[in-house]
């Protein structure tokens, strides 16, 4: 055995004199570390020793674990480091719960691969994401350039089982690179608009997200150099690494916002300046960060049809394709996922300008359109299934513009929606979030946390479901009512669980009664759409509208129509 392996049956986690401990092998290995010092924290918390736990790796199935039981000893075996630190993050649990001597021997693998989070982020006022026209937007601003906050996230994304973050961002790359041929396009410090000058009547494309006039009184949040971004970012990815998680960045097309004007730039001519500098921008993208685990792209909102008399594959192909190619030419060993949106584009045109990219290329769907709190089975993508490729997957894109306050909480309905999702021939993974809130922290409370809890905090018991669900949809209610118990005491928690789970589901039943398919036409939440479609719904909108396609749901008219005519409902 050599000094590492010797290394590895020291006690890495010590709680008193005479206490039993944690041991790690390797002991070097971030994600196991993590979970046994979240196995402490929850003794600490629950006041009770520290208890006698092997951490280990056996190769096997990546996140895969087994859980192993000899008199007061706990050995948990993981196929690799992050499903070592799953199973570790289970003793805490059950240490937290109350519940360490029913943790039962077992082997646990997950159900969905990859279960992600959508986080669209507003990097800077020249820099926006979708929807920065916001509160909630602006406010997290300073929050996604602190490393704090990135540590309570990725805790809390570890704690739910959560191992993919994708950030989108309209056009990310002032912020977070520096590129040689356009040197002055990469962005110093970090700006927000000065309170007022957002509004509801900005364009749903995103193209005026930034106006050159805002930046007159914008304030300056953090001072950070172009490098100081890139060391910032290079951290952030690994603290994800550390904790099994994967980063991805998203972009919409053709945005320039940082760019434009700089160096000839403009997007009013799409020629091969902006071609070249897309490209570069990619490069240096997958240069920069070795521990990005891949880019999703768009063919759209802002892309028209006239791109240097190239088709919007095409165009795409020869920046974000041509560019991952030139960034992987020093390590040609990186795989480097390219995850390309169905959004605004055809399939087999995809197929086509693609089929030369050298590494992980998997599509990705819009599967319930904005709406994830409807259907436990949404029909959209069934058309898609049908025709795609064996050699092509898809990851599904969850939105969740249903609920941007509410505590929503039904494991009922995340069982059936996560068994239901496409099989893994098919399903690459999914990643859940909204476009039009951020999920960054709360912007609601008038009697904040300081700081602001994290929405992941804030709505814990939502997100816990659907990270723990997607892992295992075999999780029994038992293990909610004991975490509800904990957290409120003063409650039974079984009658709680229930009256939760039931007040829950008015959401989905009433989407599913009145539909509007994107986020703009229904936010069930404030019973409105965007002021610029209906605005505020009456009754009369109900009575006009229109159910969830696929639902069995019938409308009010012709509910009537059944009952006037004494056909069946």
């Amino acid at each position: 055995m050599g000094p590492m392996g010797y290394l590895a049956w020291l006690l890495v986690v010590i709680n008193g004199a005479g206490a039993a401990a944690i041991t790690v092998t390797p002991p070097d290995s971030p994600p196991l570390r993590f979970a046994a010092a979240q196995i402490k924290r929850a003794a600490h918390s629950a006041g009770r020793a520290v208890p006698d736990v092997v951490l280990s790796i056996e190769p096997g199935e990546a996140q895969s674990y087994r859980i192993q039981r000899a008199g007061a000893q706990i050995r948990v075996i993981g196929g690799d480091a992050v499903g070592a630190m799953y199973g570790g993050l289970d003793v805490a649990e059950a240490l937290q719960l109350g519940a360490l001597e029913e943790l039962k021997p077992g082997t646990h693998k997950p159900f969905i691969a990859q279960r992600g989070i959508k986080f669209n982020i507003p990097l800077d006022l020249r820099t926006p994401s979708y929807s920065d026209n916001s509160e909630a937007f602006q406010a997290n601003i300073p929050e996604v350039w602190s490393r704090e906050f990135w540590r309570e996230f990725l805790d809390e994304m570890a704690r739910h089982r959560f191992n993919v973050l994708t950030l989108w961002n309209l056009h990310p790359f002032p912020s977070i690179v520096k590129v040689p041929e356009y040197p002055d396009v990469a962005l110093h410090d970090v700006l927000r608009a000065k309170p007022g000058t957002f509004n509801e009547k900005f364009s749903h494309t995103g193209i005026d997200m930034f106006r050159p006039e805002m930046l007159d009184g914008a304030e300056v949040v953090k001072r950070l150099s172009p490098d100081e971004k890139i060391a910032f970012w290079r951290e952030v990815m690994q603290m994800a690494k550390d904790r099994g998680v994967d980063v991805y960045w998203f972009t919409w097309n053709t945005f320039l916002f940082g760019a434009e004007g700089k160096h000839g730039l403009s997007r009013a001519t799409p020629d091969a300046n902006l071609l070249r500098c897309f490209r570069a921008n990619v490069r240096e993208t997958v240069r920069t960060y070795p521990l990005l685990a891949g880019i999703g792209i768009t063919a759209g909102e802002n892309m028209g049809s006239q791109l240097g008399g190239l088709s919007k594959e095409q165009w795409l192909w020869q920046t974000y394709g041509e560019g991952i190619i030139d960034g992987l030419k020093n390590t040609p060993e990186r795989q480097f996922r390219l995850i390309h949106r169905l959004h605004q584009t055809d399939l087999d045109e995809i197929l086509r300008e693609w089929k030369n990219y050298p590494g992980p290329f998997d599509l990705s769907y819009k599967y319930a359109v904005a709406h994830m709190y409807a259907s436990t089975r949404p029909n959209f993508i069934d058309p898609l299934l049908r025709i795609l490729p064996k050699t092509h997957r898809t990851w599904l894109t969850v939105r969740n513009d249903d609920i941007y306050s509410f505590r929503w909480g039904d494991p009922q309905f995340v069982r059936d929606f996560v068994r239901q999702m496409p099989g893994p021939t098919q399903c690459a993974g999914f990643y859940m979030g909204p476009d039009g809130y951020c999920w960054g922290r709360e912007a609601m409370d008038v009697e904040p946390h300081c700081p602001r809890q994290l929405v992941m905090q804030k709505q814990w018991f939502s997100f816990m479901l659907w990270g723990r669900l997607s892992y295992d949809p075999s999780l029994p209610d038992s293990l909610f009512e004991r975490t509800i118990a904990q957290r409120f005491p003063e409650a039974p928690a079984a009658p709680l669980l229930a009256a939760w789970s039931a007040a829950s589901r008015i959401f989905p039943e009433i989407t599913r009664f009145f539909w509007g398919d994107i986020d703009l036409k229904w936010l069930p939440e404030a019973c409105l759409s965007h002021p610029r479609h209906k605005g505020f719904y009456p009754v009369r909108h109900f009575v006009e509208g229109e159910t969830m396609p696929g639902s069995g749901n019938l409308n009010i008219r012709q509910w009537r129509h059944r009952l006037l005519t004494g056909q069946p409902m």
